[in-house]
């Protein structure tokens, strides 16, 4: 039997991101180390990077999230972006959403036991919640799948001028130029490659932004949350 990585000392730059919630922050690492690890949610080759590849790399996001806006987290998995997120931005309403039982257990864990009051887990797909979740300013993911298909799951989720931040890594400027043409039928209005964590982490973390109009999702997207919405309603009058 391989024996298990251990999790290094968080890194100084930790205790300046994670500030107040810095304790919480090591106890989510320890967990993702620990149980991540042994239910299968992150594989164990990464421990001994946990804190620069994984919680620093997506806690850094929040140098491009508005304020007090709200924002789903599309295929959580472990909680990465949305746990590290939360712990940096108190005033931000969260939801992780994912699909996998196994991994909303573990998320449901995760955010009781950091007290986590402004993070809610949702378990389903985004096909499957659009018109019974409000839609949100911002949908992040990272790692769930190439730009063009994260888009169709993500961006009718948005409410009209949100925007789509992706965690992204070198194939970033490819995903956006072979995306073009789905994102714009999506309603995507502007796109751009941001690079966050200076003093951080290094490389910098990608970002990829996609900014929609008053229609996100387009036509097709706009009929079908209508839709939903109004088979939500009549479910809670019966």
């Amino acid at each position: 039997m391989t024996e298990a990585a251990e999790l290094p000392p968080a890194p100084e730059q930790a205790r300046d991101v994670f500030g107040d919630r810095f304790t919480d922050a090591v106890r989510y690492a320890e967990l993702l180390a620990e149980a991540g690890v042994q239910r299968g949610l992150i594989g164990p080759r990464e421990v001994p990077r946990l804190w620069e590849r994984h919680l620093l790399n997506c806690a850094v996001l929040s140098e491009v999230v508005p304020e007090g806006v709200t924002v789903c987290d599309v295929g959580s998995g472990a909680g990465l972006p949305g746990i590290p997120l939360a712990l940096v931005r108190e005033d931000l309403k969260i939801t992780l959403l994912e699909p996998l039982l196994r991994r909303t257990n573990f998320l449901t864990e995760v955010v009781e036991l950091l007290g986590l009051d402004h993070v809610t887990v949702v378990r389903g797909r985004a096909e499957e919640v659009m018109g019974k979740l409000p839609p949100v300013h911002v949908v992040t993911a990272r790692a769930v799948a190439p730009l063009d298909r994260l888009a169709t799951w993500g961006i009718p989720l948005l409410r009209p001028y949100g925007e789509m931040l992706a965690l992204k890594g070198d194939t970033a400027e490819e995903e956006l130029k072979s995306a073009a043409t789905a994102l714009s039928k999506l309603g995507a209005v502007e796109t751009s490659i941001l690079h966050v964590g200076e003093g951080v982490v290094d490389p910098l973390s990608t970002v990829v932004r996609v900014e929609v109009g008053e229609s996100p999702g387009g036509v097709r997207f706009a009929a079908k949350r209508a839709k939903a919405a109004r088979s939500e309603r009549t479910r809670r009058r019966r």
